[in-house]
């Protein structure tokens, strides 16, 4: 309970999602005790401040909710931990900001909301660019399962064996997607600007 898992949960998960797509809340409250338990744990990993963190599994379940019927039939963990990724980076995004914006005093004084040291900011920028920039625009033009892969394999840092729990597929499968999602996404930037990847620097 509370926990990932895995066979008999696949198929519940997309019933449930076939029915928060239809507006069912019981179904959301369903599904946020299927995986709130995992996802929580894994984002206090990522952050050290628990209002942050529950503030970013309240807005991965308020996008479920809003986009379920975006779902298109992978393996709902996957799916649900790509939004908490993306949401936690959106917070620490506005968290820089408003500390810019403070000035150095809230920068080096007293402990902001994020331990620095348990979310790497190299972590940060491979998100952000996976997200934006010619790296989001190419890995827009490859499939949805190749993007899975090297979200779960290069921003999550997942072993391949985590990445196929994960996924729901097989470790070899995992493998041989992240390979293809390496030369798709280089072709994709080579043709979107070809000095980022053979260019000389």
């Amino acid at each position: 309970m509370g926990g990932h898992r895995e066979k008999d949960g696949a198929d519940g998960d997309a019933a449930l999602l076939r029915a928060v797509a239809a507006g069912d809340s019981a179904a959301l409250a369903d599904l946020y005790d299927r995986h709130a338990g995992w996802l929580h744990a894994r984002l206090t990993r990522r952050c050290a401040d628990p209002e942050v963190v529950r503030e970013v599994l309240q807005d991965t379940f308020v996008t479920v909710w809003r986009s379920a019927a975006g779902h298109r039939g992978q393996e709902a963990g996957g799916w649900l931990w790509t939004i908490a990724a993306r949401r936690l980076v959106d917070a620490r995004r506005a968290h820089e900001r408003a500390t810019r914006v403070a000035g150095p005093s809230l920068e080096e004084g007293a402990p902001g909301r994020y331990d620095t040291g348990a979310a790497p900011s190299a972590e940060d920028r491979v998100l952000a660019g996976l997200e934006y920039g010619d790296v989001g625009t190419a890995l827009a033009r490859i499939s949805p399962e190749l993007r899975e892969v090297l979200r779960a394999t290069v921003v999550d840092g997942l072993s391949t064996r985590e990445a196929a729990g994960l996924l729901g597929i097989p470790e070899g499968t995992v493998k041989s997607r992240a390979r293809r999602a390496r030369a798709e996404l280089r072709a994709a930037l080579d043709q979107l600007n070809p000095s980022l990847v053979g260019g000389t620097a």
